[in-house]
């Protein structure tokens, strides 16, 4: 009932705003993102095609006190929840 409404998720994703690869629309549902055969609660940006995800590092941050990610490779499934 609802997925008719959903929109599809793109093949790579991102939750900061102002990425070129942010949809709004998309943030307004529960995403799962499972790498590698388990499910990540931590995932800022992903795409499928190139099987990869960004995760932040630790507790360090940038000079704009955004979190430092690191890019894991491996097997991305992005779902609804």
């Amino acid at each position: 009932m609802t997925d008719a409404i959903r929109p599809e998720l793109p093949d790579h994703l991102s939750i900061d705003p102002r990425s070129p690869h942010h949809v709004a629309a998309v943030f307004e549902y529960d995403i799962g993102i499972r790498f590698n055969g388990k499910e990540r609660f931590d995932v800022e940006e992903y795409c499928v095609s190139e099987g990869w995800v960004k995760v932040p590092h630790g507790k360090a941050i940038d000079r704009k006190g955004k979190p430092l990610l690191i890019k894991l490779k491996g097997t991305v499934e992005a779902y609804y929840r």
